[in-house]
């Protein structure tokens, strides 16, 4: 693979024509991707894009059906037990064992992965799990305290790769926030976390480069910034009497109004344009974040990536769901 010459750091994960299929699904098509050492990578897509099934074969818990991959300069197909060792796995929807008690599986988890747990009273704390919630068996868990729990049992032992399939699933506002600081302190520690997620604005948030896929293609490999340049937000505005020309405001597409209200798609900054209509007759303004969907569209009217995708794409069922 390119970027592995003698002498240099290999990418914590590359990707040649990464192939899988579930007998007539195609859950991931030809995916080439790198990820750099020290880069917190977003992962995109819906559920069903074929996310978790990347995931499942960087680890080697799945076999590709073609193409290749390694992952911290190692082969997945014959080196994943190394990788599993040196990487930190957070999977979507994880399970754990009811029956033992969050400090128990903590403890099994760290000696299954055969690495000392020298951050786990850090990130408990960080993550406010205390130590009598650690004493209560898993089975009386909220759902939020489990997410808590896949978080530090991925991290505990400091790996060089994380690999996070929906991280935020279940956190409150207040822990979300506690673990996007620990993603940007490993950064500064030169770890490298793959996000796998489908929610844009903590993708925008935290990471530096971002892929998008969908029904297991690539749609697009680009960074935070240029994503932001082009995302689309709907807006609304609602005028004291008749809504006044709105032609001249910058960056506004399919404008339409009715009386005193008006709904467009706005593009590019939104301080431009919020300068451009303030006026002591603008009697209420909305702007609705960009979503995912919106932005795979995007991509889709401008004719990029490798062709239109049906939205019920990945309805099927196979024997294993991609995801």
């Amino acid at each position: 693979m390119e970027g592995e010459g003698p002498g240099s750091t290999p990418p914590a994960i590359q990707t040649e024509g990464l192939t899988k299929h579930y007998g007539s699904v195609r859950a991931l098509n030809a995916l080439s991707i790198e990820v750099r050492v020290g880069e917190i990578f977003g992962f995109l897509g819906p559920n069903g894009s074929g996310k978790s099934t990347t995931i499942r074969t960087l680890l080697g818990y799945l076999h590709a059906t073609a193409g290749r991959a390694r992952v911290l300069g190692l082969d997945v197909e014959r080196e994943s037990v190394e990788i599993r060792r040196k990487t930190g796995y957070l999977p979507g929807g994880i399970a754990l064992y009811g029956s033992l008690s969050g400090a128990d599986a903590l403890e099994y988890l760290s000696e299954l992965q055969g690495q000392p747990a020298t951050r786990r009273n850090e990130l408990c704390e960080r993550l406010q799990l205390s130590t009598s919630d650690l004493r209560r068996r898993i089975r009386d868990y909220s759902r939020g305290m489990r997410q808590k729990l896949g978080v530090i049992q991925a991290l505990q032992h400091d790996p060089e790769l994380a690999i996070l399939d929906e991280p935020t699933e279940g956190l409150d506002p207040l822990m979300q926030h506690a673990f996007y600081g620990i993603l940007e302190d490993m950064r500064a520690a030169g770890r490298t976390i793959f996000f796998s997620s489908h929610v844009l604005p903590e993708v925008e948030r935290v990471c530096d480069r971002v892929a998008i896929i969908r029904a297991g293609e690539l749609m697009a490999l680009q960074t935070v910034d240029d994503l932001l340049a082009r995302r689309k937000r709907r807006i609304t505005l609602r005028w004291r009497g008749a809504a006044p020309d709105l032609s001249f405001v910058p960056g506004l597409a399919d404008l339409q109004v009715r009386g005193d209200r008006a709904t467009a798609t706005l593009a590019g900054e939104v301080g431009p344009f919020v300068r451009a209509v303030a006026s002591p007759a603008l009697e209420d303004l909305t702007i609705e974040p960009a979503s995912l969907e919106e932005a795979f569209l995007e991509f889709y009217a401008d004719g990029e990536g490798p062709g239109h995708v049906p939205r019920e794409m990945g309805s099927a069922q196979p024997s294993e769901e991609p995801r």
